[in-house]
């Protein structure tokens, strides 16, 4: 049990530090940006309460908040995010006992149950993010945009990972 702590807690400061020092860093064509740190929270097992769900969503969010300096909307979205994992996890998740610890994966998935998981889940992040950023519907094919092509980097970069992890 400690060794799972440990290695989720791991996992938890990797994300976020990757996030705010490398990829936040990164803007092709100055307005895609990928936010790969909302993985850790997709892969979240099935077992976990709704309120740790919540807690651990918020808790990331707004240390991404806190070093992006985008006050709430990393929070706000990964809670919205975690608010929806669970129903999406018993949509596509295997057809077993959902009381059991199902980590969302290609293995326990599969490849395309996964992926379309994911990128229901990566689109609602990314729109409800930029959306709260921007602060208005004014710009919203704008945000739509932006939504399109830093969910499609995001997705990509999910999947990248997803595939070596599944190799090993």
């Amino acid at each position: 049990m400690m060794d799972i702590l440990l290695r989720r807690g791991g996992s938890f400061v990797l994300f976020v530090l990757l996030q705010v020092l490398v990829l936040n860093n990164i803007l092709f064509y100055g307005f895609i940006n990928p936010y790969l740190y909302i993985l850790f929270l997709i892969t979240l097992p099935s077992n976990l309460s709704r309120s740790t769900f919540l807690l651990i969503g918020f808790i990331m969010g707004l240390l991404v908040d806190i070093f992006s300096g985008t006050p709430g909307c990393h929070a706000s979205a990964c809670v919205l995010l975690c608010y929806l994992i669970p129903y999406l996890q018993n949509l596509f998740g295997p057809r077993s006992d959902h009381s059991s610890n199902v980590q969302p994966s290609f293995k326990t998935y599969g490849s395309g149950g996964f992926m379309q998981y994911a990128v229901i889940l990566v689109v609602i992040h990314h729109f409800f993010f930029l959306l709260v950023e921007d602060g208005s519907l004014s710009d919203i094919l704008w945000v739509l945009l932006k939504t399109l092509f830093s969910s499609i980097f995001t997705i990509m970069m999910i999947w990248i990972l997803e595939m070596i992890k599944s190799k090993n």
